[in-house]
């Protein structure tokens, strides 16, 4: 007996002590949200969440309303849904609310990237410089040269051009948008190196087409590996991939290209000062390939659903199209030189500007999260206040909180190509909330600090697709009658959303 009690005890210390740590033991306290912790120790409200986030938080808004703390596997997250009260979560010190720890852990699930320490900083660095402002310039005129290619390179050849062609319009979105992006940022093979200009733009050509046939594997897995969650056939394709981008990315291969985008080689420079080891360099690469393409070729399929849905939209963009190419003095016809679309071409857009929003408000779902990093208090718009735990978490939903609310945007269910201009043609910023003016009012991009640093390229790429498109094609449903597909509710969270299937489409040069 003297033998068994000492075992039983330690038995019965580790036993309480997995329970405490599956939070079996957490109650909430005074003054915190609402606590809800599921049934499942530990797993808490996991699996609902993973599998439809937006359904999920609705219901748990309607139970707990504005503000409430659920178990998901092993974390505490308090959720915001009002967005009157985002201002506190987005402008707080990161000495109370990190964004990076979250960041860390995923980056290094997803694309086996160990940061460097001042990832952030060094990234913000060089897109500000690159991808912002006058750095600009040169990002658009490399898009378009790389559009160009892709989509006009049997523009006047006589090779039968005008035959109509037939593809998936998420397919063909994504695939064309995701190429030329990833040629702008990660160069061009060198003429010189293949012997002719046409040998290395067709060279370009084949080599994209095969990284975005082997990205899509990668992107399919994403949304289960970043949950970590993939079954072990899934996990051994997804290393598979990941190493196929490390070695096809690298940096060593990488920098014998030529038009490589500054955005890319100052990285790269900031990382080698830093001492990063080569293969980190080459994982980074893929991390940024994932970043700079993952979300803008889905955008643009969504966007020309939405305008050929809408033919009212539709015809009001093309005409703002023709407008601008009207008063550049360009005319596009059969024989004469390709459209020189400017940056200050797309400063000029404010119908396709607001169709572009409205495409974002309705597909675009990003999930903000900061780690807390002590006990704090946050205060909601009502004027009371919550206690907040270290080592929880505290989340926006843009998407159901503010976008979806039928209040901020009457019929949110609908497209709206409008919904963002004054009746005067100008941009509309004023939105409201129980009388009170929104300053977020719709979040695709993230917010505050952690606000994606390549949103202006990236408006700027979906921009560019759509205007050559509109020029030099025409196009249109197999199916006119084909209803617009679901979201696929497996990717909330992500950024920009995929449909649950694709629609067939034709198109053919109108030259």
């Amino acid at each position: 007996m003297a033998v068994l009690l000492p075992l039983l005890l330690g038995l019965l210390v580790s036993l309480l002590g997995g329970l405490y740590l599956l939070g079996m033991f957490r109650k909430r306290q005074p003054n915190e949200p609402p606590l809800d912790k599921g049934f499942i120790p530990w797993l808490g409200y996991g699996l609902d969440f993973r599998n439809d986030s937006a359904e999920f938080l609705r219901r748990m808004q309607k139970k707990h309303g504005d503000i409430f703390t659920v178990q998901i596997a092993g974390y505490y997250f308090t959720f915001i849904m009002d967005p009157l009260s985002f201002g506190p979560v987005v402008k707080e010190a990161r000495a109370k609310l990190d964004f990076e720890t979250f960041a860390q852990e995923l980056v290094a699930r997803v694309f086996g990237y160990h940061s460097a320490g001042n990832d952030h900083k060094m990234l913000e660095k060089a897109s500000t410089k690159h991808l912002m402002g006058d750095g600009l310039i040169l990002m658009t005129q490399a898009m378009m040269e790389n559009l160009q290619n892709l989509m006009l390179h049997n523009v006047g050849s006589g090779s039968g051009e005008r035959k109509w062609h037939e593809d998936g319009l998420f397919n063909y979105s994504y695939n064309i948008v995701f190429r030329a992006g990833y040629l702008a940022l990660f160069g061009n093979e060198p003429a010189k190196k293949m012997g002719s200009t046409d040998l290395a733009k067709k060279y370009d050509r084949d080599h994209s087409e095969e990284l975005f046939h082997e990205f899509r594997k990668y992107d399919r897995l994403f949304p289960r590996l970043a949950y970590a969650v993939l079954p072990p056939k899934d996990k051994i394709e997804a290393e598979r991939l990941k190493r196929l981008f490390w070695n096809m990315l690298s940096v060593k291969k990488t920098m014998e290209k030529e038009n490589i985008s500054g955005w890319v080689s100052d990285q790269y420079q900031f990382r080698l000062e830093y001492g990063l080891p080569e293969y980190m360099q080459d994982r980074f690469m893929f991390l940024l390939l994932w970043a700079s393409q993952g979300n803008t070729g889905p955008s643009c399929f969504w966007l020309l659903l939405y305008l050929m849905k809408h033919p009212e939209a539709m015809k009001a963009v093309f005409g703002e199209v023709q407008k601008i190419i009207k008063e550049t003095g360009q005319e596009v016809k059969s024989g004469g030189p390709l459209l020189n679309l400017t940056r200050d071409m797309l400063l000029k857009t404010p119908i396709l500007d607001s169709a572009v929003e409205e495409t974002l408000r309705l597909t675009a779902a990003p999930v903000l999260i900061r780690a807390v990093k002590e006990n704090m208090n946050l205060k909601m718009s009502s004027g009371k206040e919550f206690s907040i735990r270290k080592g929880d978490r505290v989340a926006l939903f843009p998407y159901v909180a503010v976008q979806m609310d039928p209040e901020v945007h009457p019929e949110p269910e609908k497209f709206k190509y409008d919904r963002f201009l004054n009746e005067d043609g100008t941009k509309k910023s004023e939105f409201y909330k129980n009388g009170k003016r929104l300053k977020y009012f719709t979040m695709p991009w993230g917010a505050g600090t952690t606000i994606c640093p390549g949103r202006f390229f990236a408006v700027n790429e979906l921009k560019q697709f759509v205007f050559l498109l509109l020029t030099y094609f025409e196009f249109e449903l197999i199916n006119p009658n084909e209803e617009i597909p679901a979201i696929d509710p497996n990717r909330w969270g992500f950024g920009s959303m995929q449909p649950t299937h694709d629609l067939q489409f034709r198109y053919r040069l109108r030259y």
